[in-house]
């Protein structure tokens, strides 16, 4: 039958039906056809999503949703998406010219999920590879597994064909993180701006508790669990003050973009990507290549990623929980608000709260379900206080929505 007369043919019937007075019974009825109803696409996305382009025409945003109303399939729009902002030198937060960790070295984590196919797939620790979001991605189609780490990750992208290289830092974040090293260590890594002036000659005096062992440090230091934590966390000291002092923007010290997207028939995708928390202690992996913390995509419900403070959604599950609460009933904006309430509660440590008792730190969440409404929630609406969303209307940045304000 051709679609005309097919269509013609339904509609009679439909016609017939709604003039008969007498209902059908069940046998009469046939059976009932069950369809996904059609939804707006919409991609959802961080601000790194929207403001780098790699010098090309669309940025992340754009580039998923073109491909998805092109007709890609939806994870491999978000990924070519997100492929941008990694190849991006200018990003100092995402892949090729990410803030290193204390040794210098570029570690990447990524993770992707695939609403309809039930896949996932990540990758952490992983060194030399721009795009690891391909990566995580051929983990999820290729393998058993859904998480491979370090020299094994390594060597799993080499062994497909990626480029591995030796060094995946750019004149800007090798220039910042010995900006780094010099306030955490000024007793051994000078400023040559302060020797010119001839008030450095010494560099200054050398707090022990900053110097880390062997590579990261450049002396010994105290096993003493104390000194170690306090070692910690004067690196993370010293990486907010470059924040406010307009070195690193908010968005790079943290790291991540998470891209988000529903596709006509309300199927969902999700994908992370990250450099991770600037100058983190080697090894550390963060949230975003955790399934459940850093993005989770659920294809009944919805997505959620982050970024921020990967520990928190470590702790909390985040990702996941945002989802469940879709799950229940909640708008994606009242499912971000219960998550981040609940960090906000698990806060408890002193050296995590500002002097009001409240979180030192920011989170943020990216935020869509099955029938296309989204929402951009932080635990601060301050700072990085936009999100950005690309649909029918085109890209645009729109305001986080803060738990907290300051």
């Amino acid at each position: 039958m051709k679609r005309r007369d097919f269509v013609r043919t339904a509609a009679a019937a439909a016609g017939a039906v709604a003039s008969s007075s007498a209902p059908l019974s069940a046998a009469a009825r046939g059976p009932e056809l069950w369809l996904r109803r059609a939804v707006r696409p919409v991609v959802v996305s961080d601000v790194s999503g929207i403001r780098y382009t790699n010098g090309g025409p669309e940025s992340a945003v754009e580039r998923a949703f073109r491909g998805i109303v092109e007709g890609e399939d939806l994870l491999d729009a978000l990924i070519h998406g997100v492929n941008i902002p990694e190849l991006d030198p200018e990003e100092t937060g995402i892949g090729f010219g990410g803030l290193p960790n204390a040794d210098g070295v570029v570690q990447l984590d990524s993770c992707c999920m695939h609403g309809p196919r039930k896949w996932a797939g990540g990758v952490a620790g992983i060194e030399g590879v721009r795009t690891p979001s391909r990566v995580a991605r051929a983990v999820a189609e290729l393998t058993d597994h859904h998480l491979i780490a370090g020299v094994g990750a390594r060597e799993f992208a080499r062994d497909l064909g990626f480029q591995v290289e030796d060094d995946l830092n750019t004149p800007r974040s090798r220039e910042l993180w010995l900006e780094w090293r010099r306030r955490v260590d000024p007793g051994h890594w000078l400023d040559p701006r302060e020797r010119l002036r001839g008030l450095g000659e010494r560099g200054g005096e050398t707090d022990p508790d900053l110097i880390g062992r062997g590579r990261s440090g450049g002396g010994q230091a105290s096993l003493d669990p104390g000194a170690m934590r306090r070692r910690s966390d004067a690196w993370y000291r010293a990486g907010l003050e470059m924040v406010r002092d307009g070195l690193i923007p908010e968005h790079s010290f943290w790291g991540t973009i998470n891209c988000d997207a529903v596709g006509p028939t309300g199927d969902v995708c999700g994908v992370t990507t990250t450099s991770g928390l600037a100058w983190k202690i080697p090894g550390r992996i963060g949230d975003s290549p955790i399934l459940g913390a850093g993005l989770y995509v659920d294809n009944e419900v919805g997505a959620a990623g982050s970024t921020g403070r990967g520990e928190a959604n470590l702790y909390n599950l985040s990702s996941a929980m945002i989802v469940e609460f879709m799950r229940q009933g909640m708008h994606p904006k009242d499912a971000g608000m219960a998550i981040l309430e609940r960090i906000r509660a698990n806060t408890v440590e002193p050296r995590l709260q500002d002097e009001n008792g409240e979180p030192s730190f920011d989170v943020r969440f990216f935020i869509v379900n099955t029938a296309g409404e989204y929402a951009g929630v932080a635990l601060w609406g301050s700072g990085e206080n936009a999100f950005a969303v690309c649909d029918e209307n085109g890209a645009r940045e729109e305001p986080l929505e803060g738990l907290l304000t300051r």
